[in-house]
């Protein structure tokens, strides 16, 4: 186990005591082929990614919908890939399965699962930061309490179960999106001292 500088839990409560931050840079919603290429480059070849994905909430038992967005972050720029739209093309689908580009995301198990469905692809690069921080003596593993426990601010989670599906995601759909997948790679940056 590494030396451990961070505390091992924090409560709701404590959560609330530090300043709420979020994503700051460029945000792209790729909606089309033609934005797609042209974000693409901007991304392929970067070492380290914050990832996360968004579905549309359902509210019926044991319905499950498919996944609408996935995010990819740089420290700069926030891609907000809508998957309901465009599919998964093949150069979505290669950068998920290159090993050499760290895909750092938070329980990514089950998005994987489902990203497959949409188009195979052998996936590679990715850390789990639920399984990852447990090496340094962290206990709780949900993107709010890390993002406080590592980086030291708070996130907002409010549109979590909002309409991902929507003709047009609203700015604060997109800041939500951005910052989650965002802050997912400050903290792997964080703990791996990645500059």
């Amino acid at each position: 186990m590494m030396s451990n500088k961070f505390q091992e839990t924090i409560t709701a409560e404590e959560i609330l005591e530090y300043d709420l931050s979020w994503f700051k840079g460029e945000i792209v919603v790729v909606d089309n082929l033609k934005t797609f290429d042209r974000v693409m480059p901007a991304i392929r070849h970067e070492k380290l990614l914050g990832f996360d994905t968004e579905t549309r909430p359902s509210f019926r038992k044991g319905h499950k919908n498919k996944v609408s967005l996935i995010q990819l972050s740089t420290g700069r720029l926030a891609c907000l890939f809508r998957i309901n739209m465009i599919g998964l093309p093949p150069d979505l689908a290669a950068l998920l399965g290159d090993p050499k580009v760290i895909k750092a995301g938070v329980a990514i198990h089950d998005d994987i699962k489902v990203l497959r469905k949409v188009r195979k692809f052998e996936p590679a690069g990715f850390v789990d930061l639920q399984k990852f921080v447990k090496d340094f003596g962290i206990q709780n593993s949900g993107l709010k309490k890390l993002t406080a426990i590592i980086l030291g601010f708070r996130i907002s989670k409010r549109q979590q179960v909002t309409d991902w599906e929507a003709e047009e995601l609203s700015e604060p759909q997109q800041v939500y999106a951005a910052t989650d997948a965002w802050v997912c790679r400050e903290i792997y940056k964080k703990l791996t001292s990645i500059n």
